[in-house]
């Protein structure tokens, strides 16, 4: 769970995320479920928190059905795909979801 602290310590990656979600299209629930995945496994580290933001958009997507492929994400968010692949399922695990097998 995250603090009101957390959303104004992280406005300016909130609105790095909107930016993305708008570039990709995504619903309200897609973005309101990407929020709240970065919210609670914010990085310390300042280099982490783009890969991170987009981890938790991607799996976002996937949990309101709204699924986008990995490279549409990071083409998006301006990372790599490998920076999602070796995250959002991390991103997952933390808020206490199970990632999907496949």
């Amino acid at each position: 769970m995250y603090s009101a602290r957390d959303r104004v310590d992280n406005e300016e990656w909130l609105a790095e995320l909107q930016t993305a979600a708008d570039r990709l299209d995504l619903d309200a629930d897609a973005r309101s479920y990407a929020v709240d995945l970065f919210l609670s496994s914010v990085p310390e580290s300042e280099r982490s928190k783009k890969p991170a933001m987009a981890a938790s958009l991607y799996a976002g997507a996937l949990i309101a059905s709204d699924g986008r492929s990995q490279t549409e994400v990071a083409d998006a968010a301006g990372v790599s795909r490998l920076s999602i692949q070796q995250r959002w399922k991390n991103v997952l695990e933390s808020a206490g979801l199970e990632p999907p097998s496949w």
